[in-house]
């Protein structure tokens, strides 16, 4: 009997620089659709990777001297060691480095040039370069920076190709609002208002400028744009145009694609549109989650509030970890990271929660039967209740899973977890304990939480990988006892089965100390990354400088650098630039006009020691007479005068 393929992706991510906490929910949300698919059956295909060519990865590499491809190559390796150390068990990893995933990318540009939706034009308009994308002014934010970094954006003009994505417009606003292809469909008001119903532009899609990327193979000198060389890897890792593999058939179209909402409109949008473009099956669902935020800001290296996924995992496990980023993000909105967050969501419901219940249980089995429970049984009103409880669990995490809404079954998961507990102190088994008549009532309800923990802990192995043998190996469950087809069921556990008693799964944090020593970690870490960062990572713009020609030492000496301090200011008659200072230049005073008015009131120079060219030439600015010039510094905020240190004596000269 064949299994139905089930085909899920993250976004391949951009490797610019090293592995963080906010690049883990995708992939281990995706992990966790992932295993969950298997361990109901289907034939699974998770793919991942890397998106390795673009201007900004040209930039960084040529700042460390190295290749792009030498530049990409160590990085990749971070994120494969650091899913390796999450647990991540995708079936696939690209790279759009890859020789296959080339040849696509050149076939598809092809023909969708020879189909007429590319052609060839010239680009004028804002860039981003960070973000790869172009922009047009309505899309920018506020202070006319880029809508989804907020970084500086500049213009470019250049020759490009263009893909049309007019014509696609009215079938992608079906789409969205239409059908239940994005997840949550909350955002589908959001980008067609945004996008569509202004009317869609066509996509710059190749540039000039730069080398690294995809040559285009028809017109020598244009490279792809990112997002169809991107794009594209959801098909060319299945074989798509290329002779690498041989499963397109098979697994498209995609059952999941899942993004974080700073690209979802190239997924919701592009993407689409491209697909429609080849007559080419669309993906069944993309789903948008939010950002794991610090202190309210998305996470970023630039923004210097990364968080290592590695030091959080050696103090509390790996698992823990992917159960924390998990249960804290609802699908479509952020998730707020902090420490305390963190320490408390692992101390309650790991450790006081699942992990206690685990003990607990376990404890009891060995102290009143040495391990092995007896087969006579004694059955009560309360383990129906509780037994529909945790049956009904397994129904609704099916049901959120297949809504890609993780958050929502893990709840329900520990709504069980709570049960299973508060059943201990309802049935009171160390007062059944104490009584030999009681012996059957004991065992039937420590054979109850038993079978509810196999249940449960099953239900959580796709979330928490590692961890979960461990407990079926103290509750003397087999392999076969916690497959999927067997989660719906009470009652198969052996009668007379034997725990084990194990480690403690999930040691309880002293929160306040562990916050102080986690905090200084953290801190450290943004000191160290903050120092390393160069200004456009830090948001800062970055102009190219042009210089005046040179002068020698001899003529730098003929201008006259005195320090002078302002007596009185005062704007000029019919001139909204210009203000009128008296200055006392320790040579017996002067007058000087400055083009300073729209930056200072009057009143704010009085006092002050500035820099004065004293030995310009005298000339008249709108009638009014001027005997040198003060220095000032042209700023992105204006033109800034250059104050002199109070204890510097008037007329000191300045070399």
């Amino acid at each position: 009997m064949s299994k139905n393929p089930f085909y899920i992706t993250t976004p391949i991510y951009y490797p610019s620089g090293n592995p963080h906490i906010g690049h883990c929910y995708t992939t281990v949300a995706c992990d966790s659709i992932a295993r969950f698919k298997r361990m109901q059956g289907y034939d699974v295909m998770f793919l991942t990777g890397t998106d390795e060519h673009g201007l900004k990865i040209e930039q960084k590499a040529a700042e460390k001297g190295v290749t792009p491809k030498e530049f990409v190559d160590e990085i990749v390796e971070k994120f494969k060691n650091l899913w390796k150390y999450m647990n991540i068990d995708y079936d696939r990893y690209i790279r759009t480095t890859d020789d296959y995933h080339i040849e696509t990318v050149q076939k598809i540009f092809k023909a969708l040039y020879d189909k007429g939706y590319i052609y060839k034009g010239e680009y004028s308009g804002k860039y981003c370069t960070p973000c790869e994308s172009f922009w047009t002014d309505s899309q920018l934010d506020e202070n006319g920076c880029c809508p989804e970094c907020h970084r500086p954006v500049a213009f470019a003009r250049e020759e490009a190709y263009f893909f049309k994505m007019s014509p696609f417009a009215e079938r992608i606003e079906k789409l969205l609002t239409e059908t239940d292809y994005l997840r949550p469909k909350t955002r589908a008001t959001e980008l067609v208002n945004n996008f569509i119903k202004p009317g869609l532009e066509d996509l710059c899609v190749s540039r000039t400028t730069f080398k690294w990327g995809v040559p285009v193979t028809f017109d020598e000198g244009h490279v792809v744009y990112v997002w169809i060389d991107a794009l594209s890897n959801y098909i060319s890792a299945l074989g798509y145009m290329n002779d690498k593999y041989n499963d397109f058939e098979k697994y498209w179209a995609a059952d999941v694609h899942m993004v974080a909402k700073d690209i979802m409109r190239f997924h919701a949008i592009i993407w689409p549109a491209i697909l429609m473009a080849l007559d080419l099956p669309l993906p069944k669902h993309l789903a948008v989650h939010g950002w794991i935020t610090f202190n309210g800001e998305k996470m970023s290296k630039s923004l210097g509030n990364v968080v290592d996924p590695f030091v959080l995992g050696e103090r509390y496990g790996c698992d823990a970890i992917r159960y924390h980023i998990l249960r804290e993000m609802a699908l479509g909105a952020d998730s707020s990271f902090s420490n305390e967050i963190m320490i408390n969501r692992i101390n309650s419901d790991l450790a006081n929660g699942f992990g206690n219940l685990v003990s607990r249980t376990v404890a009891m089995a060995d102290k009143y039967f040495g391990g092995t429970l007896p087969t006579e049984r004694e059955s009560d009103s309360l383990d129906d209740d509780f037994k529909s409880v945790v049956l009904n669990t397994f129904a609704e995490v099916e049901k959120y899973m297949d809504e890609t809404k993780i958050k929502q079954a893990l709840e329900e998961i520990f709504k069980a977890v709570d049960r299973a507990n508060k059943y201990i102190d309802e049935t009171e088994p160390w007062k059944l304990g104490k009584d030999e008549s009681k012996k059957g009532r004991l065992a039937s309800v420590l054979y109850n939480l038993l079978d509810a923990i196999r249940i449960l802990s099953a239900l959580l192995s796709p979330f928490m990988p590692a961890t979960m043998p461990k407990v079926w190996e103290q509750i003397g469950a087999s392999k076969s006892d916690t497959e999927y087809s067997k989660l719906s069921v009470f009652g198969v556990l052996p009668e007379n089965v034997t725990v084990h008693k194990g480690e403690i799964l999930f040691p309880r944090i002293d929160v306040d100390k562990e916050i102080e020593e986690l905090n200084a970690i953290i801190q450290k870490n943004m000191d160290e990354a903050q120092s390393k960062l160069s200004a456009e990572e830090k948001g800062e713009t970055v102009e190219k400088i042009e210089l005046a020609p040179e002068i020698t030492i001899d003529d730098f000496a003929k201008v006259e650098i005195r320090v002078a301090k302002v007596i009185s200011a005062e704007k000029v008659k019919k001139s909204d630039k210009l203000l009128c200072l008296q200055l006392d230049d320790g040579m017996g005073g002067r007058q000087v006009v400055s083009g300073i008015a729209q930056y200072y009131a009057p009143e704010d120079l009085v006092g002050k020691k500035i820099q004065l060219i004293a030995n310009l030439k005298p000339v008249k600015l709108r009638g009014v007479d001027s005997f040198g010039m003060i220095c000032a510094a042209d700023t992105p905020d204006g033109i800034k005068v250059v104050f002199v240190d109070d204890s510097i004596p008037v007329g000191s000269k300045i070399r």
